[in-house]
């Protein structure tokens, strides 16, 4: 797990401005010594998860019961600067709009307030389980999302 040494994340995952903190390993980066572009979208998927079982929804169980899913539909990122080997990070999932059968996430990984690593637009999808169709995000998750 990559997460800092710090147990809880920098805000309760119930906030507007949720942000997860991150730790880089060794095996985080490239022959370079830089994160490699692929693990940005790895720590972002963590803070989106967590994000969504500090509002008391833990994915393995929704996939049980209501029966659906939350799969990555499309994204835009930018990376602006390069993080390194042991840099601690946090990473942000503030909701941007939500839609019946979408959930839109603007997620930054940033190493201080003022200096942003790379940016991104992510838009979830809720599908059914079973038939991996398009369905209803469920009122209670619309809720819990809606009162934060």
């Amino acid at each position: 797990m990559n997460e800092a040494s710090e147990a809880t994340p920098f805000s309760p995952p119930s906030t507007p401005n949720f942000r997860w903190p991150v730790r880089v390993y060794y095996e985080d980066t490239d022959a370079g010594g830089v994160v490699y572009h692929a693990n940005y979208l790895r720590f972002m998927e963590r803070a989106r998860s967590e994000r969504l079982r500090g509002l008391g929804f833990e994915l393995d169980d929704l996939g049980r019961d209501p029966g659906i899913l939350f799969v990555v539909r499309s994204l835009e990122i930018d990376f602006l600067r390069p993080a390194r080997f042991n840099d601690r990070l946090w990473v942000t999932a503030d909701l941007d709009r939500i839609r019946s059968a979408s959930i839109h996430f603007r997620q930054a990984v940033v190493r201080s307030e003022d200096e942003v690593l790379c940016e991104a637009r992510v838009r979830v999808v809720c599908l059914s389980a079973e038939s991996f169709r398009p369905r209803a995000v469920p009122d209670v998750i619309l809720q819990r999302l809606n009162g934060h």
